[in-house]
């Protein structure tokens, strides 16, 4: 909350009050780096920035749409945002320096903050396309999330796994989820990949919009992929019209900062995540797979100090 502090000068000029300038601490500003407005990181981003511009002194808050992980990473790279959200091999990848991930020189700026939730790779389609299962996507339009998205590169990924590539399908799309929607329903495409919370508001769209088909990635794709990849269930009534448990590959996103964003403001962020998940939760369900004990988990960059002092309060470290 910005905290204005004020003098009142004791001089009377006939009926008007002469005020002293403003005294204002210093303004702390976040600019919180999130996806499409359509998919879970922007709504979380949205309560981050509530809880944070009513507890923190001075912050001053703002939530920026974006393509997601690896514009997020890029940015806070170039001091362009204070805490982004992005999947953890987009992570690791930035670490690396992946310039086919779309990382052109390791990202060395980068901390992290926290191990928040797992993101689902659900694979959709139209009901009257005929796609039930994954090989059925060979010959078929697919949208694989925007180009050099974390979504993205999951889908290429999980193609990799399977032993395919992009050239399989019938047509690729390079689509961000709301538009991937709007294509299914005009008919003008069969699937979209999605990487993100379960209850995403785009495939809920789709879902109450037109029947749907939720495809499986098989098991022993989940398992030729390997960490950070992790086997995963979409629980049936997920969405409307998913009548049965479909098996899928989850993987964890993280909270992430960089080196030049302060010690306090740093633990701040970390301390006031963990003490608003209820808050969190409101803002979107998939909120409610953070856990303090699974913050530390797979990091796969070294932890912002401000982050470090939080979980050392905690015990954890």
């Amino acid at each position: 909350m910005i905290n204005l502090k004020s003098k009142l000068g004791g001089i009377v000029v006939g009926a008007t009050l002469v005020f002293a300038p403003a005294v204002s601490q210093a303004e702390e500003f976040i600019n919180i780096l999130t996806g499409g407005t359509s998919g879970v990181y922007y709504p979380l981003g949205v309560g981050l920035s509530k809880i944070y511009a009513d507890n923190i002194e001075g912050a001053r808050t703002q939530v920026q749409s974006t393509k997601a992980s690896v514009e997020n990473l890029n940015l806070l790279q170039q001091g362009k945002g204070e805490l982004a959200l992005a999947l953890g091999d987009s992570v690791k990848l930035a670490w690396e320096g992946d310039a086919e991930a779309g990382f052109k020189e390791p990202l060395a700026k980068l901390r992290g903050i926290a191990a928040v939730y797992p993101n689902y790779i659900q694979i959709v389609a139209s009901h009257e396309s005929g796609i039930t299962k994954f090989e059925d996507l060979m010959g078929m339009s697919l949208s694989v999330g925007a180009a050099k998205s974390g979504t993205e590169l999951n889908a290429r990924k999980i193609f990799e796994a399977a032993g395919k590539s992009y050239d399989d399908l019938g047509k690729v799309e390079y689509l961000p989820f709301a538009e991937s929607v709007e294509l299914i329903k005009n008919r003008q495409l069969d699937a979209t990949l999605q990487s993100a919370g379960l209850g995403v508001a785009s495939i809920k769209d789709l879902a109450t919009s037109l029947p749907i088909n939720v495809v499986a990635v098989p098991a022993d794709v989940v398992a030729t992929l390997g960490a950070p990849y992790i086997s995963a269930v979409i629980p049936a009534g997920t969405y409307d019209g998913q009548d049965a448990d479909v098996e899928t590959v989850a993987v964890v996103n993280f909270l992430v900062t960089h080196e030049d964003v302060s010690e306090e403001t740093a633990y701040q962020m970390t301390k006031l995540l963990f003490e608003n998940l209820p808050e969190l939760e409101a803002a979107h369900n998939a909120a409610a797979s953070i856990k303090l004990e699974n913050a530390l988990a797979g990091m796969p960059i070294p932890l912002h100090p401000g982050a470090e002092r939080y979980y050392k309060e905690k015990g954890m470290m």
